[in-house]
């Protein structure tokens, strides 16, 4: 059964889904090709987003919740984790969901990652959210969502409360792709999470922080190039996020960026109110691409140069066999000056659409 599953969500879904929040969020790129221009749906009108309405799973063409995080054990021990689920809907077709789990375990200097593929009826839309794709699951509503996933070694059972209100990119939380359709897209960016992980058969309590993206909307993202995406939580209570558009000849094409403050007020970044500097490179002994690793950088209206350094250089996904593609996802830490000040924190990183040799 998971053989037919796969093979029907690998029809609709390499088309659909590129895995990543930054992955069409904006209006550059390709054309899209005319088989998947087709699957496009007229444009409905634009709706505000409501809460919990709009947490739960819609009737649009592509979908995504994406968590990152950083957790600790009582002794101070940090692992990193990504967990995020895929919905892609197909006229005549049952809605297919793909989910990834990852866990950096700077530890024991480990990245281990699983993924799982399911049809599944939709969540309420009366009560915010609940998604299950095989034994994994998440849900919540009003920000107070949990987390359930596991894999050989490692398991998270958490539960997480948001600390700022929604952040509406986009201003109104709606983003036009012109010829690629449109996306609806808000994030959570700073969530208290407390509860059980396994590592090695032992649970331990953790308390940490993460990041949730929510995506939705009638599009498709298609065609080469890609994006590298930043999510940072800075000890002064700011979050930031940026990201980049790279196209085919890995030019960059685009660039956006929100920082949020202690308040969880967003302000919007112009192209050039930041700069991003690759201050290295690795190369995957897997899938013998050759990404940036490690980066400056500076926000001048904040009075920021941070320098961004992945917790661990193998945080490479190979998730061919549920959405096709191979991409870097990983923790960061982060370390810098505000001014005169010293300023740090952590975040993950988001590398795709690198080329293969």
């Amino acid at each position: 059964m998971k053989t037919v599953l796969l093979l029907l969500f690998l029809a609709l879904a390499l088309i659909a889904c590129g895995g990543s929040p930054s992955s069409v969020a904006t209006p550059a790129g390709p054309t899209p090709t005319r088989a998947a221009a087709a699957l496009l749906t007229p444009t409905a009108p634009v709706e505000p987003i409501r809460f919990p309405q709009d947490e739960a799973p819609h009737d649009m063409l592509t979908e995504w919740w994406y968590y990152t995080g950083h957790m600790f054990t009582p002794d101070g021990t940090r692992y990193g984790f990504e967990f995020v689920v895929f919905l892609a809907n197909r006229a005549g077709f049952p809605s297919a969901y793909v989910a990834h789990f990852a866990i950096t375990d700077g530890s024991r200097n480990t990245f281990v990652y699983d993924q799982r593929v399911a049809l599944a009826p939709p969540g309420s839309t009366a009560a915010g959210f609940a998604l299950v794709v095989d034994d994994w699951a998440m849900g919540g509503r009003d920000g107070s969502d949990y987390l359930r996933a596991s894999m050989r070694d490692y398991a998270i059972d958490l539960q997480l409360q948001a600390q700022k209100p929604p952040v509406l990119h986009g201003g109104s939380g709606y983003l036009s792709l012109g010829e690629l359709g449109g996306s609806y897209y808000y994030s959570r960016t700073r969530m208290d999470l407390s509860g059980v992980f396994t590592v090695a058969g032992q649970q331990v309590e953790v308390s940490g922080e993460a990041w949730m993206d929510h995506q939705w909307g009638n599009f498709i993202p298609v065609g080469e190039g890609g994006w590298d995406w930043f999510s940072l939580q800075l000890n002064d209570g700011s979050d930031v996020m940026v990201y980049f558009i790279r196209d085919s000849s890995q030019n960059v094409v685009a660039s956006y960026g929100t920082v949020i403050d202690p308040q969880g007020v967003p302000t919007e970044l112009d192209a050039d109110d930041f700069t991003l500097t690759a201050t290295g490179t690795w190369t995957s002994p897997h899938s013998g691409i050759t990404y940036p690793l490690g980066w400056t950088l500076d926000i001048p209206s904040r009075g920021w140069r941070l320098a961004l350094t992945p917790t661990m250089e193998d945080q490479e996904l190979d998730t061919r066999a549920t959405t096709g593609v191979i991409y870097w996802e990983g923790e960061i830490t982060i370390a810098g000056m505000s001014g005169r000040d010293p300023i740090g924190g952590y975040g993950y990183v988001e590398l795709t659409g690198y080329p293969a040799p």
